[in-house]
C-alpha cells in the first residue's frame, strides 16, 4: 500500500466556528435533544432565507423526498419524469413507494435534465417532473411549469445541492413547489445529517409533520411543554424522519454562514474557469443567463480522445499527488438494478452515458485558500500537458 501523501488536500472539509460548537453544548446542557426548540428556529430561519411558505426539517434530503411524494396523490406504477445524472437518493423514494422512474437525457453545459426531451417520455402515467438542480445549477422552471401546467403534472424539485442558488431572482425553495434539501457533511451547509422540505402548501405541510414523526399528532417537546400533557394520537402509519435539535443546533449558525460561503465558492469557481476554459482536453461548466449556481459541486468532463489515459487514470494520478476527488455522478441508468429491472442501455441515454465515463469533481469549499486553489489548478495542468495526445 502506497504511503498517503504528505499534504493531502481533502476533496471537501466543513466550516465550523465557536458559534456551532456552543450552540451545540448549549443543546446539551439544556437536556432537550432530540427535536424540540433548536429544530424550530432553524426552520423558521430557513424559510426567511429561502423564501418558502413552510419548512420542515428532516434526518436527510432523502426523508424530504419521500415526504413530498407520500404527501401527494397518486397509484402504484404511476411514472417519475427526472434525470439520470444523480445520485440513487432522488429517485429510491419514488421507487418505494410504487413510483417508476423514468430518465431523459441531460443537456450538456450544465448537466441538467434536458427540457426538450422530457415531452416525449410523457404517457398517461406520468404524474411527476422531478427536476435536479445539478451542481447547484437551477434548471430552467419556467419552462418546467409550461410543461407541467400543459400535462397537469406535479414538479418536486431535488434541491440537495442548490442550497441558495437562484433562479430569476429568487432563491431556489420560493417557487412554490415542493423542494428538498441536504444538509449531509459535504454540502454547502451541514448539520452532519439532516435536510429540509420547502413547500408553500399549509394542509401538505401539515401532513408532512404527521408522517414525520411516526404519523403522530403531537412533536415530544410539545407534548411535555409547560403547556400542560397532551395524548399524542396515531393518525396514519408514519416514519423516523425528524431532525434533532443536536443538528439544528449547527444548522442555525452554518446558515447565518451562508452567504458568506457562497460568495467564496463562486469566486473559486470563477477562478477554476478562468484557467480550464482555454484547455481544449477539458470541458468546463456553464452557467445560464437565469441562474446564480450554488456551486456545491465543479465538474470537468475530461475529452479523452484528446489525452492517453482514462478518467479513472487520471483520478488515481490527481489522488497520488495529494489532490482529492470525486466523481458526479456514474448516471443512473447505468447502474446495475436500473440495467437488470428497467432494459436501460448505453445508447438510451447517450449524452448521460458519454459525461458518465469523462466527469471529475474538484475540490470546491470555503475553507480552501486560493493557495490551495491554484494548487489544483497547477496539478491538473499538469497532469493533462503530461497526457496529452
Amino acid at each position: 500500500m502506497s504511503e498517503p501523501h504528505p499534504d493531502f488536500l481533502p476533496y471537501h472539509r466543513s466550516w465550523f466556528d465557536d458559534d456551532e460548537i456552543n450552540e451545540v453544548v448549549d443543546t446539551l446542557k439544556s437536556g432537550w435533544l432530540t427535536t424540540g426548540p433548536k429544530t424550530k428556529q432553524f426552520e423558521e430561519d430557513f424559510r426567511a432565507f429561502t423564501g418558502c411558505g413552510h419548512a420542515v426539517a428532516v434526518s436527510s434530503c432523502t426523508a424530504a423526498l419521500h415526504l413530498a411524494f407520500a404527501t401527494q396523490s397518486f397509484e402504484t406504477g404511476d411514472e417519475v419524469i427526472t434525470t439520470p445524472m444523480t445520485f440513487p437518493a432522488t429517485v429510491n423514494p419514488a421507487l418505494h413507494l410504487g413510483l417508476k422512474p423514468v430518465f431523459v437525457d441531460i443537456e450538456p453545459g450544465t448537466l441538467n435534465i434536458d427540457l426538450a426531451k422530457v415531452e416525449e417520455k410523457i404517457t398517461p402515467r406520468t404524474r411527476f417532473l422531478l427536476p435536479v438542480h445539478f451542481g447547484g445549477h437551477a434548471c430552467d422552471l419556467d419552462r418546467l411549469r409550461d410543461i407541467a401546467g400543459r400535462h397537469n403534472l406535479t414538479i418536486i424539485e431535488d434541491g440537495a445541492h442548490a442550497l441558495g442558488a437562484g433562479y430569476r431572482g429568487q432563491r431556489i425553495g420560493g417557487h412554490g413547489h415542493p423542494v428538498a434539501f441536504s444538509f449531509y457533511a459535504n454540502k454547502n451547509i451541514t448539520t452532519g445529517e439532516g435536510g429540509m422540505l420547502a413547500i408553500s402548501d399549509a394542509a401538505l405541510e401539515e401532513e408532512a409533520r404527521v408522517l414525520r414523526l411516526q404519523g403522530i399528532s403531537k412533536d415530544a417537546w410539545k407534548r411535555y411543554s409547560k403547556d400542560g400533557f397532551a395524548h399524542y394520537e396515531l393518525q396514519t402509519p408514519g416514519y423516523k424522519y425528524n431532525m434533532a435539535d443536536l443538528n439544528a443546533a449547527l444548522g442555525i449558525h452554518q446558515l447565518k454562514k451562508a452567504e458568506r460561503f457562497h460568495e467564496i465558492r463562486k469566486r473559486y469557481a470563477q477562478i477554476y474557469t478562468e484557467a480550464f476554459k482555454p484547455m481544449q482536453e477539458v470541458e468546463t461548466p456553464e452557467v445560464r443567463h437565469y441562474t446564480d449556481p450554488a456551486w456545491h459541486i465543479y465538474w470537468l468532463a475530461l475529452n479523452l480522445e484528446t489525452l492517453t489515459i482514462s478518467r479513472d487514470e487520471f483520478l488515481n494520478i490527481m489522488q497520488s499527488r495529494g489532490i482529492g476527488m470525486a466523481v458526479h455522478y456514474r448516471a443512473l441508468h447505468l447502474q446495475p438494478y436500473f440495467r437488470n429491472h428497467f432494459d436501460y442501455s448505453l445508447e438510451d441515454l447517450p449524452l448521460a452515458s458519454s459525461y458518465s465515463e469523462r466527469l471529475v469533481s474538484l475540490p470546491l469549499y470555503p475553507r480552501m485558500t486560493e493557495a490551495d486553489v491554484q494548487r489544483v489548478i497547477d496539478t491538473v495542468q499538469a497532469v493533462i500537458h503530461e497526457h496529452r495526445r
